[in-house]
């Protein structure tokens, strides 16, 4: 593994004591049940997590062309993260899917799709109402299982009922687990809930995937979409200049689970860039300012190409279960594949 530059902080042992569990309306889905069918595998040898946050937003079926349609003046948002942040707006899906539940479970384990490359499992796109180690034929770790035992406190935020997949998955390391479908109510809730100072939230927004399956990707009405959800971000970014000791230690990472075509019934056809194509931006607290290429060589950008797993990699939604791990002082999620030795970097 290649020496980081924020390798002194990975080895940081301040332990975050756990905050006690947000419990929300039965509306928004706030809950937090045991499963007793459902063994954790062990994580984690480091024991507690450094004084630093995550938070991770998925913008849903998200086409980066998206940005250079509207431009800076339309999405000032997303184009301020990207001017001062570590970015790339090449980044890819797993290869496998380029669908919400195999991406989005993906980005949770650090894992690919097959199960005989030791992934994940999930190859459907809808609740099974079983488990994520049903799928995989064996326990699979998270981020939250590796944040949550090494003391941080973690929450999911959805707009996707499909997600409570993930809360039967993990019912005990998902602290809070918030399902709203309402975007604008889903983000006013996340920016309330960032005076915990949890150590890992997940922000799902679905808005732009919703707008790609009914109006057609980068259609007017989807671009209108994607404005409105800059907006959203707009919003995190204003609480964060007003309450600084709030943005103090946090990463902000934004990613998607897949693109999507202007002719939607395409949109899980594997072999289209629009599909397969997705953004990766970091942005907060001692984050590097560049294309997150220029500053990760150990990373090849893959042009217009999908890519396979031999060889050197994209950078891939995926690897941000491992990233946000690396940030947080952690080893990698147990049993992941994307990017195990934490090689991508964000931080100066």
């Amino acid at each position: 593994m290649r020496s980081l530059p924020h390798a002194p902080i990975r080895r940081l042992s301040v332990l975050v004591a756990t905050l006690p569990m947000l419990l929300g309306s039965a509306a928004c889905g706030a809950v937090t049940s045991g499963s007793p069918e459902v063994a954790a595998p062990e994580t984690n040898a480091r024991a507690s997590v450094n004084d630093r946050h995550v938070l991770l937003i998925s913008l849903d079926g998200f086409n980066p062309k998206s940005l250079a349609l509207l431009g800076q003046k339309q999405t000032p948002n997303l184009h301020k993260i990207i001017r001062r942040g570590a970015t790339t707006l090449n980044a890819r899906t797993l290869r496998e899917r380029t669908q919400t539940l195999p991406n989005h479970t993906g980005m949770i384990t650090g894992r690919r799709v097959d199960p005989a490359e030791g992934g994940h499992g999930v190859w459907f796109n809808t609740d099974p109402g079983t488990t994520v180690s049903d799928a995989a034929g064996e326990p699979v770790a998270s981020v939250f299982d590796a944040v949550h035992r090494a003391g941080g406190t973690t929450a999911l935020f959805t707009s996707k009922d499909k997600f409570r997949y993930f809360q039967r998955s993990w019912p005990d390391t998902i602290d809070r687990f918030t399902y709203q479908s309402d975007n604008a109510k889903l983000m006013k809730s996340t920016l309330k809930d960032l005076k915990t100072r949890r150590a890992f939230t997940m922000l799902h927004l679905s808005a732009p995937d919703a707008a790609g399956h009914r109006y057609g990707f980068l259609s007017p009405a989807y671009l209108r979409v994607v404005k409105r959800v800059d907006a959203l971000i707009g919003k995190l970014l204003t609480k964060l200049r007003k309450r600084p000791e709030l943005a103090e230690g946090l990463v902000v990472l934004v990613t998607a689970d897949h693109g999507g075509p202007r002719n939607h019934k395409l949109h899980s056809k594997v072999n289209l860039r629009a599909n397969y194509r997705v953004p990766l931006l970091a942005w907060g607290d001692g984050v590097a300012r560049g294309d997150l290429y220029r500053l990760n060589p150990g990373f090849r950008d893959p042009g217009t190409k999908r890519t396979g797993y031999a060889g050197t990699q994209p950078i891939r939604n995926g690897m941000v279960a491992n990233l946000s791990t690396s940030l947080l002082g952690l080893d990698a999620v147990p049993g992941s594949t994307l990017d195990p030795a934490q090689q991508l970097d964000v931080l100066r």
